[in-house]
């Protein structure tokens, strides 16, 4: 396998993996600083129509979360090979990325990924420990803004009580998880992104039309469907995955 450099170090401290569960990611944001009007909502199909319709609308950020591969890793490394390290900052940032540190956090850096742009970034409650947060980390690099969350006792506390959450017993936070989460998100400049803290950067993967969401038709293909075409090219036998919206609240 080709050689990574962007894994947190081994040595880095570990949080407790979060559950895939909307209702877990939800009572994360919303304890962080999103408002109960919006939150995350399992996505059961993303070809067939009638289950597409269950979904809130607009979407606008999607978690997929899939078991890592080889045909990931190799993929992966390959198209970062060639690219600069992201160095960007501050408010003419397209869209904002976060380099991830903490082991086993890649659910919580998704997390942010989906409410730190677009549309949920202006909805969140001013004041907030969210509000907080981004707001300093937007001036900064992306090293210090990864030691930005690395130290947050806010993100910290936030994260513990929302991983005692879930149907399922969640695994220790020095166990290896094999799965991990990608964010696709619709920016504030109306371009589709693929946001991964295990990346070099944020991958822009197209422009949408101002009536397409995170779910839309082009941003599916651009997104989740390229993302598994590549897999299934790659070889990959095992193609499981599943999907959560960020978008309007049933309540």
């Amino acid at each position: 396998m080709p050689e990574d450099t962007t894994d947190p170090e081994s040595n880095n401290k570990a949080f407790v993996p979060l559950e895939n569960n909307p209702e877990v990611m939800s009572q994360l944001i919303h304890q962080l600083g999103l408002p109960p009007t919006l939150a995350f909502t399992d996505v059961y199909s993303i070809d067939e129509p009638d289950l597409l319709a269950f979904v809130p609308r607009p979407s606008h950020a999607l978690l997929l979360v899939f078991p890592v591969s080889r045909t990931y890793e190799t993929a992966r490394v390959t198209e970062d090979e060639p690219l600069p390290a992201y160095t960007g900052s501050g408010a003419t940032e397209p869209v904002m990325w976060f380099r991830q540190t903490i082991r086993n956090a890649c659910g919580l850096i998704g997390l942010l990924h989906a409410v730190a742009n677009g549309e949920p970034r202006r909805q969140i409650l001013p004041g907030s420990d969210l509000d907080h947060l981004l707001r300093e980390a937007e001036a900064l690099d992306p090293l210090a803004r990864a030691d930005l969350l690395y130290e947050s006792k806010a993100l910290e506390s936030a994260h513990a009580d929302a991983a005692k959450l879930g149907d399922t017993q969640a695994p220790q936070a020095e166990d290896n998880v094999d799965l991990h989460f990608v964010a696709f998100v619709k920016g504030g400049d109306g371009r589709l992104w693929e946001l991964d803290g295990r990346r070099k950067g944020p991958l822009e993967r197209g422009v949408l039309n101002e009536d397409e969401d995170a779910l839309s038709e082009k941003a599916l293909q651009l997104g989740v469907r390229r993302f598994l075409d590549v897999e299934a090219q790659g070889g990959n036998p095992d193609l499981r995955f599943s999907l959560v919206s960020l978008g309007p609240s049933f309540e």
